[in-house]
């Protein structure tokens, strides 16, 4: 699925934060939301608060439909900055700033052939549930889900427990590290069901292109998926960023709280 970025929704107008040389870059699933949840009234409240306090973006591996579906249609415009898809769809103050394509930079041939592998080495994996979209073609990545996306919300637990057991998505990530290893790929695990792939380089760190190191004095991330292979590892690893592993939208609350609010 190819994503529209382009919105006609005007972009707000915010106060400067109290500290505004301070951000704080947060992910999606599991330290705003629950995995692929909608963020509770609470938590969106304690955001906006906290946008009082320091600047505050958001970074994701979806796309902006998603994003919207979990944060609200008016994402772009809650905070400054706003990174789909890793920071290869950004916005800064409403206002769209670069689309990025992995078509465009890989070609039609190589996709073409990450396709066809991975639909006959999926066809080959035993496993108790098989649902639909597979493969979800990003603009900026593509993510490859062995049970599929369309798996409900029990189906999806159910296979998070059976991918701990047997390294489903990390067995599938080495393979096709073989495979493609003149395309330079890069391949980062992320929530309950599926991986990212994308040129390396356009990991969650790309969304740092649009911080000038003269803006700010402290970049803060914070992500669940800090382990190596996991999807916030990059950037939650760069020597731009203070790095914050939380577990839950609750103790990225809790963190926060201590860190700007007291």
């Amino acid at each position: 699925m190819t994503e529209d970025p382009i919105s006609n929704k005007k972009a707000k107008t915010t106060m400067a934060p109290a500290n505004p040389r301070i951000i704080a870059l947060f992910d999606v699933d599991g330290t705003l939301t629950v995995p692929r949840g909608e963020i509770t009234p609470e938590m969106l409240e304690f955001m906006k608060t906290l946008s009082t306090k320091i600047t505050v973006g958001i970074v994701g591996g979806s796309d902006l439909p998603k994003q919207e579906e979990q944060l609200g249609a008016n994402v772009v415009n809650l905070f400054p900055y706003n990174f789909s898809q890793n920071g290869l769809v950004a916005y800064k103050d409403g206002e769209l700033q670069e689309v990025q394509t992995i078509a465009k930079f890989l070609g039609e041939e190589n996709i073409k052939r990450i396709v066809n592998w991975t639909m006959r080495y999926l066809a080959d994996i035993d496993i108790p549930v098989k649902r639909g979209t597979f493969i979800e073609f990003r603009s900026g990545m593509m993510n490859i889900s062995p049970i599929g996306r369309n798996c409900s919300r029990e189906e999806r637990d159910d296979y998070e427990k059976v991918d701990l057991e047997r390294g489903i998505r990390a067995n599938m990530v080495k393979a096709m590290q073989a495979e493609f290893a003149d395309l330079n790929l890069t391949y980062s695990i992320g929530g309950q069901i599926s991986f990212d792939v994308f040129p390396t380089g356009w990991d969650k760190t790309y969304c740092l292109n649009f911080l000038k190191e003269g803006d700010f004095d402290e970049i803060h991330f914070f992500g669940d998926k800090t382990f190596e292979g996991g999807n916030d590892y990059e950037i939650y690893t760069s020597e731009r960023t203070i790095g914050h592993t939380v577990t839950s939208p609750d103790d990225t609350k809790e963190q926060c709280t201590k860190l700007f609010m007291s």
